[in-house]
């Protein structure tokens, strides 16, 4: 299914950042399904950012020192918004049998 639909997933802009001076290293970011992160030396790095999974924020739930960041709930509401993007995807899951028109 088109989550995005037919958006490139580099024009949402939705990836975490890491502030490696509240990093504590606790690793729970490791865990992420989607292998984001690598681990360095100096704590974390998002090495795949467009493999984070849109709207997801559970790295920045869990994190120990509070040090992962990520943009406005918000502002990827209005993107949706703007772009037709929950429509387009209501339509494709109609046509998919998915959910009743």
């Amino acid at each position: 299914m088109a989550w995005f639909a037919a958006i490139d997933r580099q024009e949402i802009g939705w990836n975490p950042t890491v502030d490696l001076s509240r990093c504590l290293q606790c690793g729970m970011c490791m865990n992420c399904g989607k292998n984001v992160f690598d681990w360095t030396d100096r704590g974390p790095v998002v090495a795949r950012p467009l493999q984070c999974v849109v709207g997801c924020s559970t790295c920045r739930t869990l994190c120990r020192g509070n040090a992962i960041r990520f943009p406005s709930a918000n502002r990827l509401r209005k993107f949706y918004e703007e772009r037709g993007v929950w429509d387009a995807v209501k339509d494709e899951l109609i046509r998919e049998g998915k959910i009743a028109g």
